[in-house]
């Protein structure tokens, strides 16, 4: 077993610290939606950003990818947008022509690269395509690869899919297939600021410019990709005590049954309770996993991996609640 030396855990966690008030220069509030951008980017998982227009859903993603000294690409999803806009496609090179200026034959297969490769992809709006478009995506979030014309192309870590997405009843949306929810580590949720929070953003929004665009100036590259591969192996090593894995297995299985659900979370929502607690136990400057780790993740992790049955919707439940209500049914493990 790797041990960590704490000073590399202290100063870990001085990193995720500075860039969190990096990101604070553009995002006025919604602090639980950029602690948890943060802590699937520590855990290397894919996040899912819902909310109604305007609560910065985009700015969030586009800070933090300033932030970063990476590749960023963004693709604003659309109802005509087809797979090979997202993965790339391959053309065909005409051949060169011989003596008589002739083709000398078909030509070659050339594959032209789509936006996902990169390092941190903004997939804008993500519910306003198709189906089968959404799903170009699932190859690459979970495989890290691209297959395009028989070609396996792999994508460069680190690699982070942060995907927006208006709730399913706006007019235009589709709701994304349960394969691809289940891909992304964390579901965030942005709400309506607070009255000194909205006045912050009114003020920053309007100060010495003639648009309404949040400025990102601001926001310096603290990190590059050797420093966010070194976070993102760290909390791989934390330290994960047997009986903790069993509290987040038991939370998992309660959702299978649990009151006003119609279906419960598979196993891949247990491992990603581990992943995110182990990426909150890096971010607070400790080399083990708490119960506590485990349970401020399970919204977030879950919220997307389950679904509510349809006299619960009826009540106008909301799945937050009906998880909260659950977890408090689980025993947590004293260490």
């Amino acid at each position: 077993m790797i041990t960590i030396k704490p000073e590399d855990i202290q100063r870990a966690a001085q990193v995720i610290t500075a860039l969190r008030e990096e990101i604070g220069k553009a995002v006025v509030g919604q602090r639980d939606a950029v602690e948890q951008v943060l802590l699937a980017l520590v855990a290397s998982g894919h996040v899912l950003i819902e909310g109604v227009p305007g609560l910065g859903k985009t700015l969030l993603a586009r800070a933090l990818a300033q932030a970063l000294s990476l590749r960023y690409a963004r693709v604003q999803f659309t109802p005509d947008m087809m797979p090979s806009d997202i993965t790339g496609h391959a053309v065909l090179d005409a051949a060169p022509a011989g003596a008589a200026g002739v083709s000398s034959g078909l030509g070659n297969l050339r594959v032209l690269r789509g936006p996902v490769f990169t390092n941190i992809l903004l997939a804008d709006e993500i519910n306003r395509a198709p189906a089968k478009t959404q799903s170009a995506l699932l190859e690459v979030m979970q495989e890290y690869q691209v297959t395009l014309e028989g070609q396996t192309l792999a994508l460069e870590r680190p690699f982070i899919v942060l995907a927006t997405q208006n709730p399913i009843d706006t007019e235009g949306t589709y709701p994304l297939p349960d394969a691809q929810l289940d891909r992304f580590l964390l579901k965030v949720e942005t709400d309506y600021p607070s009255a000194a929070d909205e006045a912050a953003v009114v003020l920053r929004a309007t100060r010495e410019q003639a648009g309404d665009q949040l400025p990102l100036q601001d926001v310096q590259p603290r990190i590059d990709e050797r420093t966010v591969l070194s976070l993102q192996r760290m909390a791989g090593f934390m330290h994960v005590d047997t009986r903790v894995v069993d509290y987040a297995v038991r939370i998992v299985r309660a959702t299978r049954d649990g009151a006003g659900l119609a279906s419960g979370a598979g196993p891949r929502g247990a491992i990603a309770l581990i992943r995110a607690g182990r990426a909150a136990a890096l971010m607070q400057a400790r080399d083990f996993v708490t119960p506590d780790d485990v349970k401020r993740c399970v919204l977030p992790v879950l919220r997307h991996r389950v679904l509510l049955a349809p006299d619960a919707q009826l009540e106008g439940q909301r799945v937050d609640e009906l998880l909260s209500r659950l977890l408090g049914g689980v025993e947590a493990p004293r260490l």
